[in-house]
């Protein structure tokens, strides 16, 4: 275990400059590559890479690592917590086949959107017990860990729980609590958990200071003992952690979380937490020259990448010159159709499926990029009638047809780029990317529970957020309604892409409504621009802010342009021509985690953006 520390030490602190070059300029990287020949860990946290390693060198596989990953991120607070959700994708080497993780929760019961309504709501609250969906990330960890791993509960919750037992807190972290404890405060049990120091100028853990979560330790410790009691009768591995599931979401830890929530004044019942089930989907997929990437169903956004990547098709981006002008437009007017169609259709599938199929079609995408003007911003793209395609009447004509004119927003930029503004567009999650030896891969985007988090009681378990994602109104969106036992429409989206029928790339990205379109550009670096995959997460980006938020107010900025502050002057005055209100800001990449399968060489290449904490270890 010493090497592998000290690997990560290294990995995490030192900065390796190299120069290649592509379209004639140069480039440097500011983190070196991670490079691996028998396993990749890459996450939100350098301690929690470090998980990953641990399992890794006890000779776990890629889904064990990954769940260990999971735990522990969930345990440093990494912008989530165990009561969030989780939204995974596998690649089965053994099937060849790429698997769907649904560990999304639902809509409790009660939540309906008269209910919201009638207490002067215009969108479900962003904080607190009312917020808060039914967790995800406790069972969706434990089915992956059931179905597809080889290790025990006991085994992958080890590093987690020793965190618990009190590890040395970050600074982003420590800080955080310290900005969002008038919040806290609010809440009994957070208050106890996140705020040691009361009644001192500074409330919250000082960074280096152990942290520690006796509540959450004793609610992992009960889920391993069931796990042990359950083997130690004759239970098989995979028996014997459903059965920690089960006291999770029917036994004692769902009873203390479900008295909890309604104390704090939610909604979530017993039998909420003990009728929801992690669901094993088939992904969707479409292609890009050849290339499969596989995102999640229309319950998140994912489906908005491969849209943008169909109507992408039709142009000659690399003619254009990587960050070119034309090549911006291009993207943007193509990024802004397909999150038109995401904002109006897309929702939980359980409860009004729309035509998806027709949505993610080369021919449906051929006809929108038609819609694109080549020397103009459109500030009223919209989204497109795939019912109408097929020749169909669309049941939501009349919604459509008045969709968006009341809230289109043209804000002035330093409204877009103010810190509120950003933090609700891009509210944070984080990341898990895993492979190994074998060729099984995983891409996690978990999230929830972020601090300022409303504790559930004595479980030490941080509540959701992701009530804030459905809507009251129909007019915005007729599939994202709540209603009870519904899954919101979420900005989570992990990403796998295969080549030659195999693994290419596992990449995610956290921030919110930013993924999918720092996701594509992360994409196109590599293969329009053949950059390496730690070129392509540092390469500047741009972001458009001509999508409605998914947090918040819901809100958006039409014609908003965020560009890396080093965007050359004349590209500047080109897109301001065009229509465009521009912003700038120094880091525009990310923060994006990736895994390249090297085949040429067998090895594997990591890639972590230039900002953040995030980064990993190979071996």
């Amino acid at each position: 275990m010493k090497h592998i520390f000290t690997l990560t030490f290294l990995g995490f602190f030192s900065q390796f400059l190299y120069a290649q070059s592509f379209n004639n300029l140069p480039v440097t990287t500011q983190k070196p590559p991670l490079h691996g020949r028998h396993w990749m860990a890459v996450t939100g946290k350098p301690l929690a890479a470090t998980a990953g390693a641990m399992i890794f060198a006890k000779g776990g596989n890629a889904i064990d690592a990954s769940c260990a990953m999971l735990a522990a991120t969930c345990t440093m607070w990494d912008v989530l917590s165990w009561g969030g959700e989780t939204q995974a994708l596998i690649y089965n080497p053994k099937t060849k086949k790429v698997i769907a993780i649904n560990a999304l929760g639902v809509a409790p019961t009660g939540a309906t959107a008269d209910f919201f309504k009638n207490k002067g709501m215009k969108y479900p609250p962003e904080y607190g017990a009312l917020a808060a969906v039914t967790p995800g990330t406790a069972g969706g960890l434990m089915t992956m860990l059931a179905e597809y791993g080889t290790m025990s509960l006991k085994d992958v919750l080890a590093p987690a729980m020793q965190m618990a037992e009190g590890y040395p807190i970050e600074a982003q972290t420590a800080n955080s609590i310290e900005r969002g404890k008038d919040q806290i405060k609010q809440w009994e049990y957070s208050k106890k958990v996140f705020l040691p120091h009361l009644g001192e100028k500074r409330e919250a853990p000082h960074a280096g200071e152990i942290f520690v979560q006796k509540d959450l330790l004793e609610t992992l410790r009960k889920l391993v003992e069931t796990e042990q009691a359950a083997l130690k009768k004759g239970k098989t591995r995979k028996e014997a952690i459903y059965a920690a599931y089960d006291r999770f979401y029917k036994g004692d830890i769902a009873k203390e979380f479900a008295r909890a929530c309604q104390e704090q004044g939610g909604l979530i019942t017993e039998q909420d937490l003990a009728s929801w089930k992690v669901k094993i989907e088939e992904p969707v997929m479409s292609t890009y020259k050849g290339i499969e990437v596989y995102k999640l169903q229309q319950w998140t956004q994912g489906p908005a990448m491969l849209q943008t990547l169909n109507i992408l098709e039709n142009f000659d981006l690399k003619s254009m010159g990587y960050n070119s002008t034309r090549y911006i437009h291009t993207l943007y007017q193509a990024m802004n159709l397909a999150f038109a169609d995401r904002d109006f259709y897309y929702g939980d599938p359980a409860f009004g499926e729309a035509p998806m199929k027709v949505l993610l079609s080369k021919e449906y995408a051929k006809e929108r990029s038609k819609l694109i003007n080549p020397d103009q911003n459109d500030p009223k793209a919209s989204p497109g009638d795939p019912y109408g395609f097929e020749g169909k009447p669309n049941p939501y004509m009349e919604l459509l047809k008045n969709w968006g004119t009341s809230k289109v927003d043209f804000k002035p930029i330093k409204d877009v780029l103010d810190k509120q503004f950003l933090e609700e567009f891009a509210a944070g999650t984080t990341t898990v990317e895993a492979a190994d030896k074998e060729g099984w891969v995983v891409s996690i985007t978990p999230s929830g529970g972020w601090i300022p988090a409303c504790i559930a009681g004595n479980t030490g378990i941080g509540m959701s957020q992701r009530m804030q994602s459905f809507v009251l109104d129909a007019k915005e969106n007729p599939f994202n309604v709540v209603e009870a036992g519904k899954r919101p429409r979420v900005t989570l989206t992990p990403s796998l892409a295969l080549k030659d029928g195999k693994p290419y790339l596992s990449f995610a990205k956290q921030a919110g409504d930013e993924q999918d379109q720092l996701l594509i550009q992360f994409f196109l670096n590599m293969v329009e621009f053949n950059m390496t995959v730690q070129e392509a997460t540092e390469a500047p980006s741009f972001k458009t802010y001509q999508m409605y938020s998914s947090f918040g107010k819901h809100e958006k900025a039409v014609g908003s342009l965020i560009l890396n502050e080093a965007m050359p002057a004349w590209t500047r005055k080109e897109l301001s021509r065009m229509g465009y209100k521009l912003g700038y800001q120094e880091r525009t990449s990310g923060p994006v985690n990736a895994i390249y399968f090297d085949w040429e060489h067998g090895t594997f290449w990591g890639g972590s953006s230039n900002h953040g904490e995030d980064y990993g270890i190979g071996w």
